[in-house]
């Protein structure tokens, strides 16, 4: 895999990670992935509910690769008398982990006000014992930057109950490989598949089966994968994240494969070729059971389709917080991927 194939991969990833797309919010990315995949010369189509389909070439078969482009993130619930904001979690995440961090309100009518999500008792020259207050909806708030008192200065902004709310990614790529931001989840897989196809084009690669890209658009909230999938497919991979943590094996330099997680245990064929595809691409890879996951096929397989189903991604340490990877990772998942659609197993 050459070097360039790994800079268009994080250059991509940088690109996903600026736009804001919470869950619900995502007409931008979808802008985005539609215009990079035109200049490729693919004809992208748009779903009702926002998720972007790509027919990248091949016959038979057919399988869909699945990455999400939303991301955590908040709505205003309420507008306070002093002129901060309630917000509402959209996807699962500790609140502690936006504390202090700097995020935007998009309005209905197209405005975007910067902010800081604050705790209520912020200062500790003032307030004793601010670690042991529980971090949720009630204790932080969102305090805007601009001179507000009230519920009214604030409504006079454009500003309502409803509005969506998006994270400051601080996207970071260090000298040494990392990659440091906010959504990882999943824009470092959605990242992948768009080299993927730029790779494929590029080339003129023989696929040994018909593949669709698909990048949805509400999995943080558990329907992204429910709707809007090629009904002639027989196989489904989510290209998620690979999670780090205790009991598991993989790490950021790794690409993770599931054989289990909170939906149960993946396809075993499907499973088992993507080991040995590794292990004979000697690949730098983990088999994992993540506990407390769930990716678009599992919705895929609810709504009813029967197909075998797959789940892979590069390790992501910190997941819903401020995330990491790095460049292995990310090599190592493209690897996995081209070889399972480029060979026959």
């Amino acid at each position: 895999m050459k070097k360039e194939n790994i800079d268009n991969i994080v250059d991509y990833v940088v690109d996903l990670c600026e736009l804001p797309s919470p869950s619900g919010f995502t007409k931008k990315t979808e802008k985005y992935l539609k215009e990079e995949f035109y200049n490729m010369g693919y004809e992208p189509q748009v779903t009702n509910k926002g998720s972007v389909i790509v027919e990248v070439g091949g016959k038979g078969s057919p399988l869909v690769l699945a990455a999400h482009v939303d991301t955590l993130g908040a709505m205003v619930r309420a507008i306070k008398d002093n002129g901060k904001l309630r917000f509402t979690k959209i996807g699962g995440y500790p609140a502690n982990n936006i504390e202090q961090e700097n995020c935007i309100i998009h309005t209905r009518d197209g405005k975007e006000y910067t902010a800081t999500i604050q705790l209520e008792k912020a200062s500790t020259h003032v307030h004793k014992n601010i670690e042991d207050i529980k971090r949720d909806n009630k204790s932080l708030e969102i305090v805007l930057d601009e001179v507000v008192d009230s519920k009214e200065d604030v409504e006079e902004l454009g500003i309502r109950t409803g509005d969506f709310i998006s994270f400051d990614p601080r996207t970071v790529v260090t000298e040494s490989g990392y990659i440091k931001s906010r959504h990882l989840d999943d824009k470092a897989s959605a990242g992948i598949l768009m080299e993927l196809a730029h790779y494929l084009k590029e080339n003129e690669i023989s696929l040994n089966r018909k593949i669709y890209l698909v990048f949805t658009s509400y999995e943080e909230v558990g329907h992204g994968g429910a709707a809007g999938i090629p009904e002639d497919i027989v196989e489904m991979i989510s290209v998620d994240m690979g999670a780090v943590g205790d009991d598991l094996e993989t790490d950021e330099h790794k690409v993770s494969i599931c054989a289990k997680d909170s939906g149960g245990p993946y396809d075993y064929d499907l499973t088992t070729n993507l080991i040995n595809i590794a292990e004979d691409k000697e690949l730098n890879f983990a088999v994992d059971i993540y506990p407390h996951y769930g990716s678009d096929v599992d919705v895929t397989l609810r709504s009813g389709f029967d197909i075998k189903h797959g789940l892979i991604g590069p390790g992501v340490f910190a997941s819903h917080g401020y995330e990491r990877t790095h460049v292995e990772g990310l090599k190592n998942t493209f690897k996995l991927i081209n070889s399972y659609i480029t060979n026959k197993y």
